[in-house]
């Protein structure tokens, strides 16, 4: 069977990518549409190597007899198109945080929980924050093995997570300092070439910024509701990749070798953890790539059974569009949507 699939955002740095990961892993389409607001409509942009669409207007898009419809084009579209594109029959991922904590809308990552698909009641499904999603993947066989039950993680967060503006406004001010021109600062809070912000998305009550907020309640959501999360989120002048350092207490007695052997096995991890000049994975290498990376795997004996890791990801594709097609995959898999 093939399906019609609407992306919605298509001209944003993940819609794009939305694009070309469902051409690269031939998701079973019989027709796409890219989607995007009123002035980019008519706007051509490409799906694999050889077709080239025409951006079509969200706001009057019909999407009755559409059967997926990828959205990544902002919160408050969201809110406004998805139920729409539900209510006409049409299963929306939506990678905006707009939906993430309604008790009713499952948010998932194929590799920890697909079973939550099953519980869908609004054609509606979504997809978490990228610094969750590659975090949740690479201590899912952890859990498996020893139940953790507090982590305490520190990301390192490259530029596109903020889109496109993020990546041109670090372009603009590394290629600034050369010439010796002040650098305009429109999209983060501090310059960000050559300096690291430890603040994304706004500030709450408590002194944690959002995206903070977010690791700890998405992580309890997809993993486990009993898992204790501090975060710390920092924006990097890096274009692609997100990064992390994170510290894991478990309930049960750590073993080294059996968390190795256990992330090596592990769906969507690939583990490189050698002890030498360049044994781990850095975001540059993790670009354009599918897997979340794993390295530094080592004790920590300030705490009970501690374990601390380095792990890292494309925050475009694991983070964002790459878990959303993937969810798309298990929707076919799983026989929950209909052609």
């Amino acid at each position: 069977m093939s399906y019609r699939v609407a992306v919605a955002g298509a001209t944003g740095a993940v819609g794009r990518e939305l694009l070309r990961i469902l051409a690269e892993r031939e998701f079973p389409v019989s027709e796409v549409a890219a989607l995007a607001s009123a002035r980019s409509t008519g706007q051509e942009i490409s799906f694999g190597e050889k077709k080239v669409l025409k951006v079509q207007n969200l706001d009057t898009f019909d999407f009755t007899g559409w059967d997926i419809a990828l959205f990544s084009p902002g919160a408050s579209v969201s809110a406004i198109h998805a139920p729409r594109a539900a209510a006409a029959g049409c299963i929306v991922i939506d990678n905006t945080s707009q939906f993430r904590m309604e008790p009713d809308v499952p948010l998932v990552v194929p590799e920890v929980n697909a079973g939550a698909l099953r519980k869908m009641k609004r054609n509606i499904v979504a997809n978490p924050n990228c610094s969750t999603a590659q975090m949740v993947v690479a201590l899912k066989p952890l859990h498996d093995l020893f139940t953790i039950r507090r982590i305490v993680v520190s990301t390192y967060q490259a530029v596109s997570g903020a889109g496109k503006d993020g990546m041109d406004e670090l372009f603009t001010q590394t290629k600034g300092s050369f010439v010796n021109d002040p650098p305009t600062v429109a999209q983060f809070t501090k310059q960000i070439a050559f300096n690291v912000i430890p603040h994304i998305d706004r500030f709450m009550e408590d002194g944690a910024t959002k995206e903070e907020w977010k690791m700890a309640v998405e992580t309890r959501k997809i993993l486990d509701p009993d898992i204790a999360v501090f975060a710390t989120c920092v924006r990097v002048p890096v274009f692609i990749g997100h990064s992390e350092a994170i510290s894991i207490e478990c309930e049960k007695p750590v073993d080294l070798e059996k968390a190795r052997a256990a992330l090596r096995a592990a769906e969507g991890v690939v583990l490189r953890d050698e002890r030498d000049d360049g044994g781990y994975v850095t975001p540059i290498e993790c670009v354009g790539e599918d897997a979340t990376y794993v390295s530094r795997l080592r004790i920590d004996p300030t705490v009970p059974n501690g374990l601390g890791l380095w792990c890292v990801s494309d925050n475009l594709r694991k983070g964002a569009a790459l878990n959303a097609v993937q969810i798309a995959e298990a929707l076919v898999a799983m026989k929950l949507v209909d052609a």
